[in-house]
């Protein structure tokens, strides 16, 4: 990844994060029961550089059919850190990681790079294409979180939350989101029961998750069902299992994260 990509990206980053009110946002986040959504908010020079990206993995899509669950298509990190560098860029920007430790009050690093969930591309192309209410399982000894930024919306697709499923002492609550183009919702996939309603006929939606996380170990056991998972149930066991050379230690997050996993064997 070339140093003015991630330098262009951060500045970027940091010029809109400069116009939002962050106490409003996390006073919101925390009365939702740790979600949030702001429509439209990345800055359209930085989502034009992400659509050019998702044009260019588009040949790398892996679709998968889980019946009663979930059907679509969907790019790894490892395809996105070859061929992605504003994607990646973005996932690494530290005004980006501040904002989001602001507003959960925890410390968070991207994922280690040997996760292909960490940032993902996930693809609804075909008719029907949609996934199941979930809540997001995660297998780290720390808190995941999990940012949904929307890229292609072109559809009648909505995702739903619910972000009181959980909590008997409160009353049932549902939100239905168009992911627009820049569109950005925050979550902890824990508390959150959501869903992505069927695709219909003609149809497109395009988004990105980037998942963070406040302890980036895993014991082995979960961290090869977690990759046996990725494979089944989204990317394929080829690009699950073959990380490539340069697997992303570029920030010092990450190679924080490596030495860590290297300890731990």
């Amino acid at each position: 990844m070339s140093e003015t990509t991630t330098t262009a990206v951060a500045e970027t980053v940091a010029q809109a994060l400069a116009g939002v009110d962050v106490e409003a946002v996390r006073r919101r986040y925390w009365e939702q029961n740790e979600f949030v959504y702001l429509e439209r908010w990345l800055p359209a020079s930085l989502v034009d550089g992400m659509l050019a990206e998702v044009d260019r993995v588009r040949p790398a899509i892996n679709r998968n059919y889980i019946p009663r669950h979930k059907k679509g298509g969907s790019v790894s990190f490892y395809t996105l850190l070859e061929q992605a560098p504003t994607i990646v860029a973005l996932y690494r920007a530290p005004a980006f990681i501040e904002f989001l430790a602001a507003l959960t009050g925890r410390s968070m690093q991207p994922c280690p790079p040997g996760d292909p969930h960490s940032c993902a591309l996930y693809f609804y192309t075909e008719p029907g294409d949609h996934i199941g209410f979930h809540f997001d399982i995660s297998y780290y000894r720390g808190a995941r979180y999990t940012v949904l930024l929307g890229l292609v919306e072109r559809s009648s697709s909505r995702l739903v939350c619910q972000p009181f499923k959980r909590d008997p002492a409160r009353a049932p609550a549902e939100v239905r989101l168009a992911t627009d183009p820049g569109t950005f919702i925050l979550f902890n996939g824990d508390k959150l029961w959501h869903a992505i309603t069927p695709l219909g006929e003609g149809e497109e939606r395009v988004s990105l998750t980037l998942e963070y996380v406040t302890d980036p170990s895993m014991h082995p056991v979960k961290r090869l069902f977690s990759n046996l998972k990725d494979a089944v149930a989204y990317f394929g066991f080829r690009a699950v299992f073959r990380r490539p050379a340069r697997v992303g230690l570029s920030s010092p997050a990450n190679r924080s994260g490596a030495r860590s996993q290297m300890r731990r064997r």
